[in-house]
């Protein structure tokens, strides 16, 4: 099958997608139209061919009744598949050979995945994607994304009532989060985004779609152990626990955590406290991979965690 590529497979122009029967997905571009337009239709037309082939096959494959032999002569000048059939066997048959030659030299000789990428047709998601890998394709240990967000809603949003703990539009959020995994130049500055709200909410959605939480799955029970100890061990147990988690978990969560307790000193105008602030991050930053047992338990644990780590920051990441 050949068709046009949606915008959410590629922001090129010129570009189609060519799935083969086998399941092969292709996209095929070229910034000159006359190219572009010459390759789409020698594919088209092999395709075209490739079918009719197919359906003649099956049609010898399957035995007449001699009763009904006549009936079916008369009936082939009615028959659509018939009459398409005539009409290809009136191409030049090796016009044809020549397109399957071109076809099958052309998949052959098609570039790796990790080559398309380099030249931009494809593009790595940011929401939802590894956090390790997001930063090791960025060569940081934070995501861009985080703190382009963080350094907007530090200049703009401190002081709005209701932080983090609002929800924006999320028709809107949807759209910047679109904007953000097609590469587009993003800028927040853009009447687009002037919804405050819509960063925060989309800020929240990159960490609830990490695959894998900022507390990693298989620290969450030494996290939840770790808060159930006397308080005076609670900190340094934490501490030690964070300094397990990978690089990029670490400085995100600090850069993030800094942020927040930020976010909390300017509670006077915005209304968010330790509290508030721990109830919206605690089960989007800290979860378990399978849910077991009561859930409105680990839901006290995770916002436990969160706020333990805001009223010690300085404690557990230094000054």
């Amino acid at each position: 099958m050949i068709e046009m590529a949606s915008k959410d497979k590629s922001s090129k122009k010129n570009v189609f997608e060519l799935k083969t029967r086998q399941g092969t997905e292709l996209l095929i571009q070229s910034d000159n139209d006359t190219v572009i337009n010459d390759w789409f239709k020698v594919l088209s037309t092999t395709i075209n061919n490739q079918t009719v082939e197919t359906d003649e096959a099956i049609e010898e494959e399957t035995p007449d009744s001699p009763g009904i032999e006549k009936q079916d002569k008369e009936k082939d000048h009615k028959d659509p598949r018939k009459l398409r059939s005539m009409k290809v066997s009136s191409i030049d048959s090796s016009e044809q050979k020549k397109n399957k030659k071109n076809l099958k030299k052309f998949l052959t000789r098609r570039p790796t995945l990790q080559a398309v990428r380099e030249k931009g047709y494809i593009k790595d998601q940011v929401f939802g994607a590894n956090l390790a890998n997001l930063c090791q394709r960025e060569n940081d240990t934070v995501p861009k994304f985080v703190k382009l967000c963080i350094e907007y809603v530090e200049e703009y949003g401190l002081d709005v009532d209701g932080i983090y703990r609002v929800s924006g539009n999320l028709a809107v959020i949807q759209k910047l989060r679109f904007a953000v995994n097609h590469d587009e130049k993003l800028n927040l500055n853009d009447s687009k985004w002037e919804d405050i709200h819509v960063i925060t909410g989309a800020l929240k959605m990159f960490f609830r779609e990490l695959p894998e939480p900022l507390f990693t799955f298989n620290h969450f029970n030494d996290f939840v152990n770790a808060i159930k100890q006397e308080p005076r061990q609670r900190v340094t147990a934490v501490k030690d626990l964070i300094k397990q988690l990978p690089k990029p978990n670490q400085d995100t969560m600090q850069i993030l955590f800094r942020h927040l307790k930020r976010v909390i000193e300017n509670g006077e105008k915005n209304r968010m406290t330790y509290q508030s602030i721990a109830i919206v991050f605690g089960p989007t930053l800290l979860k378990p991979e399978k849910e077991t047992g009561n859930i409105a338990v680990h839901t006290v644990y995770q916002n436990q965690i969160v706020e333990l780590i805001l009223l010690e920051i300085n404690s557990i990441f230094g000054r």
